[in-house]
């Protein structure tokens, strides 16, 4: 399967699937769960990045347990709109995802989501939190940015 558009990504998305958001970085993946009715995302888990092999099967686990058939990705492309050598990375990540169809059990459909502030979106809202302590922040940083990007897309795909 190719890159697609959101709307094109729900058109494809397999009846009573999941969609996952991933926040893709060089250290770890942070992952965010569609509702089932694709309106609302929550954070699931980081996953440290070991080895793109191992990384598969844990993905390819957390696929069959939530029953996911698609992926947004956030996409960091910079403030005025170029594309940096950070996207080059994440669009290899994408394709190399596409590529491990036979480890996840599924030929994924992926798009990309403009994921511009994001990380630091979810850092006002750990520090809003006073009370989360800053290994806490780190742990779960990674995953509150999957989720306003999944939530970002949610919501475009639900106004297309």
């Amino acid at each position: 399967m190719a890159i697609l558009t959101l709307k094109e990504l729900r058109a494809a998305l397999p009846a009573g699937k999941r969609l996952l958001g991933v926040d893709q970085s060089k250290k770890a993946l942070g992952l965010a769960l569609s509702s089932p009715d694709l309106a609302m995302a929550t954070p699931l888990k980081t996953i440290v990045r070991t080895k793109f092999t191992e990384d598969m099967k844990k993905l390819a686990g957390i696929c069959r347990e939530y029953v996911v058939g698609g992926f947004v990705i956030g996409l960091p492309v910079n403030m005025d709109g170029t594309e940096g050598p950070r996207v080059d990375s994440v669009r290899h990540f994408a394709d190399n995802l596409i590529g491990a169809a036979e480890v996840l059990g599924f030929d994924p459909p992926i798009a990309f989501f403009d994921e511009r502030l994001t990380t630091q979106a979810a850092h006002d809202l750990l520090e809003e939190a006073a009370n989360i302590s800053s290994k806490r922040r780190a742990e779960v940083i990674d995953q509150l940015a999957a989720q306003i990007i999944l939530q970002g897309a949610l919501d475009a795909m639900s106004k297309a």
